[in-house]
C-alpha cells in the first residue's frame, strides 16, 4: 500500500484511543491526520452533509439514517461509547408524571428526534414499559444531522428563539431529556454549546426512574443489549479503493484499548471520566465494557434496527452485515 494514501480522521477525546491519535499506533501504509473538532457532535453533521472527512466516530442512529438517504458511507463495528438510558429523562415538578406509562400524551424535549440517546430511550419506554412513543409529542430545538431526514407527524419544532431548556424551564414541557440530548446545552453543535443553555435547575424536577442502576443490571441480564453509540464511519469510496483498511482499523483500535482495559483491571485511575464510567459498566457487562466487533454487539445492533424501523428513522430493516466491514 503506497504511503501516499492520506486520511482525515475526527474521533472524541476518549482514554482509550489516545495512543492512536497520538500515532502510537500508526496505520502502517497511510498518511493519517487527527482532527480536533469540539464539539464531537458538529464532526457527525459534517461528515453526513459534506462528507467532509475519510473517516468519523458518528452517532448509530445518524448514520442508518444517512445510509437511507444515500450517502455514501459505511461503519466498522467499533463502538467508542456505551451507556444505558434510565438516566436520561427527567420529569417537571407538577407534570403528575408517575410512572412511564404517563408519558402518553405529553410533551417530551429532546434535541432532535433521530439523537441516538432519544431513539435507545423511546425502545426501553416501548420493549420495558409498554409506552406508545408515537403518543408522545417529541419537541426539538435542532435540525436532524440528516437535513433530508422528515420528522415524524408527532414531533415539533421549538419555537423560534427559545430551547428545550427554556421551554422545560417554563413549564411548557412535562419531561425532558438531560445533557446534549436536551436541557445540557442550546442550539447547534458548536463551541461551548453545553455552556449556553439555560439553567432548567431553576425548575425543580425529578427523574422518571428513581433506581436506574438497578435497572440497567436487571435489562442487561435479561436481553443481552447495551447500548452502542459513536461508530466509526468511513467514506465508501476510501473503503473500496483501500480493502484490508477495515480490518486494519478494527485491529488498530483494539490495540489502543488494551492500555486502558489494563488500568480497569488493576484499579490505576486514568485521566479522565471514562475510567469511572467504564469501571461502573464492567460491573454490568463484564470485563471488557468496550467490546468491538459484530459477534459481541449483535444482540445490541438488532435491537437499535428494530428501533429505528418502529420510530419512523429506517424505512425497511437492513441487513446486519450489510452495514460494516471488517
Amino acid at each position: 500500500m503506497s504511503s501516499d494514501v492520506r486520511l482525515t480522521v475526527v474521533i472524541g477525546p476518549h482514554e482509550y484511543t489516545g495512543q492512536l491519535a497520538a500515532g502510537m499506533i500508526p496505520l502502517r501504509g497511510y498518511d493519517v491526520e487527527f482532527l480536533d473538532i469540539s464539539p464531537i457532535i458538529a464532526a457527525f453533521r459534517r461528515m453526513v452533509r459534506q462528507l467532509e472527512f475519510n473517516i468519523c466516530e458518528l452517532a448509530p442512529t445518524t448514520y442508518l439514517a444517512a445510509r437511507e438517504a444515500g450517502v455514501e458511507i459505511t461503519a466498522l463495528p467499533v463502538f467508542l461509547t456505551r451507556e444505558f438510558h434510565f438516566t436520561n429523562i427527567v420529569c417537571g415538578a407538577g407534570s403528575g408524571i408517575e410512572k412511564p406509562a404517563d408519558l402518553e400524551g405529553r410533551r417530551v424535549g429532546v434535541r432532535a428526534y433521530t439523537v441516538s440517546t432519544g431513539v435507545w430511550a423511546r425502545s426501553l419506554l416501548r420493549t420495558e414499559y409498554g409506552v406508545d412513543p408515537n403518543a408522545i409529542t417529541w419537541v426539538v430545538d435542532d435540525e436532524e444531522h440528516v437535513a433530508s431526514y422528515p420528522l415524524p407527524p408527532n414531533v415539533t419544532r421549538a419555537p423560534q428563539g427559545t430551547s428545550v431548556a427554556s421551554l422545560f424551564l417554563a413549564g411548557e414541557l412535562d419531561a425532558a431529556f438531560t445533557g446534549p440530548a436536551g436541557i445540557g446545552r442550546s442550539g447547534p453543535p458548536r463551541a461551548g454549546w453545553d455552556q449556553a443553555g439555560d439553567d432548567p435547575s431553576g425548575r425543580a424536577h425529578y427523574p422518571l426512574f428513581d433506581n436506574p442502576a438497578e435497572l440497567e443490571r436487571s435489562y442487561y441480564q435479561r436481553t443481552g443489549i447495551y447500548p452502542l453509540h459513536g461508530l466509526v464511519a468511513v467514506k465508501r469510496a476510501v473503503a473500496d479503493g483501500n480493502p484490508g483498511l477495515g480490518r486494519l482499523l478494527l485491529e488498530s483500535f483494539e490495540a489502543a484499548k488494551q492500555p486502558f482495559l489494563n488500568r480497569l483491571r488493576s484499579g490505576t485511575p486514568g485521566t479522565g471520566p471514562d475510567f469511572a464510567h467504564y469501571g461502573a459498566m464492567r460491573s454490568i457487562v463484564g470485563d471488557d465494557p468496550l467490546p468491538y466487533g459484530l459477534d459481541a454487539n449483535r444482540p445490541s445492533i438488532d435491537a437499535l434496527l428494530d428501533a429505528a424501523v418502529d420510530q419512523r428513522i429506517l424505512r425497511s430493516r437492513p441487513a446486519v452485515e450489510d452495514l460494516f466491514i471488517a
